[in-house]
């Protein structure tokens, strides 16, 4: 089952301030020391997927915390349920990058302990303390599953093969075209930017000035007349590829092995100028009512087997690399399938999803916050 990451809500205002107290026995930073026992319960806001029967029974048969979740279409909808009955209603959220700083300035979610979480230890470096949910060396969450956002391409229709993010932007595929109908893929654009005209000075995709920002949405723009497609759902995109009507776009893993198993001959690539992707975190509720269950929670789904049943279900990748082994028993060759074996270096490639905001992280707010990309794609698809 595949997610909708598609915006449709406007930004609330972000908060000044972050730093919420945590629930539970605590130390002087206001964080757990110990895991309780669970309190028999556990509300959950997910991803459809993220709870299946393969790992939540075992989890509840463990700890006595029965699993309720809540499954949400989109990151906007899981940023308004978090914060529906006063933020008490939930106690967790499997948020995407997209989110997950809209919850933290919004102090929708507290600060966890990630010493309390043993796996965390294990996991792939670059999503230990990532930007989209760890400010100030402050873990508000760990991370669970990512995917990189890819180019694909049929390899009988493009050739030379791809090497290039400008292949998506250029006449020749015009009209064979298909990318993600999400605001974030401005981010895309400022990525392919940053490699072809570094005179524009971008540093972070999501980190954009209004000159830079105005040459990402009027790349865009240029790039309207060659899509055939904006796709919201991955089977969007894998039907525009079964049918021929799209040759190449940027993806995720779970449409080229799909596209793969159904024999059509495509593959994927991350470009010369590297990738966006998207990385969801489990974040605890600054009004948690089962910090508990949140931590056993958090303890149990980190682990190898856990990981490796949710990424082959959902056709994504774990994590904690540990996990490798458990996938391919499950299904033979999966772990290098979604890249989990690679090296460090490819994870740096890798300009993971995090919310624009104003703040530019150089000591200047001037930075165009996530209001002005979601009006931009309005008007650059609309």
């Amino acid at each position: 089952m595949i997610r909708i990451k598609r915006a449709h809500v406007l930004l609330a205002a972000l908060a000044a301030a972050m730093c919420v107290p945590a629930a539970g026995v605590s130390a002087g930073n206001g964080l757990p020391t110990t895991i309780g026992k669970g309190e028999g319960q556990l509300n959950l806001v997910a991803w459809e997927g993220y709870t299946q029967k393969q790992w939540v029974q075992p989890f509840t048969k463990a700890t006595g915390c029965k699993v309720n979740a809540k499954y949400a279409g989109s990151s906007d909808e899981m940023v308004t349920l978090m914060r529906s009955g006063g933020g008490s209603q939930y106690d967790m959220v499997s948020a995407s990058g997209d989110a997950s700083l809209r919850l933290i300035y919004g102090k929708d979610v507290q600060p966890v302990n990630v010493n309390l979480i043993p796996d965390w230890k294990s996991f792939i470096p670059a999503l230990k303390s990532p930007p989209h949910n760890t400010i100030g060396g402050q873990h508000y969450g760990v991370s669970l599953q990512w995917g990189p956002n890819t180019l694909l391409y049929n390899t009988k229709q493009v050739k030379p093969a791809p090497t290039s993010w400008s292949t998506i932007y250029s006449s020749k595929y015009k009209g064979k075209v298909t990318v993600p109908d999400n605001p974030i893929q401005i981010a895309d654009a400022a990525l392919y930017l940053s490699k072809s005209k570094p005179s524009l000075g971008i540093k972070d995709p999501y980190e954009l000035n209004q000159k830079q920002f105005d040459a990402a949405v009027n790349l865009l723009k240029q790039q309207k007349p060659l899509i055939k497609k904006y796709w919201g759902l991955a089977s969007d995109e894998i039907d525009l590829f079964k049918s021929g009507d799209a040759v190449i776009g940027a993806s995720w893993p779970y449409q080229t092995n799909t596209l793969i198993d159904a024999k059509v001959p495509v593959r994927d690539t991350i470009p010369t100028e590297g990738a966006t992707g998207w990385a969801d975190t489990w974040m605890l509720s600054s009004k948690a009512q089962h910090p508990n269950c949140a931590y056993l929670w958090m303890k149990y789904v980190t682990q190898p087997q856990p990981e490796a049943q949710q990424a082959l279900i959902f056709g994504e990748t774990p994590v904690n690399p540990k996990a490798c082994p458990f996938m391919n028993k499950i299904e033979a060759g999966s772990c290098a399938k979604y890249h989990l074996n690679e090296p460090l270096n490819y994870y740096n490639t890798i300009k993971f999803w995090k919310t624009p905001i104003p703040d530019c992280g150089n000591g200047k707010n001037d930075c165009m916050d996530y209001n002005a990309w979601q009006t931009a794609w309005t008007q650059v698809t609309g």
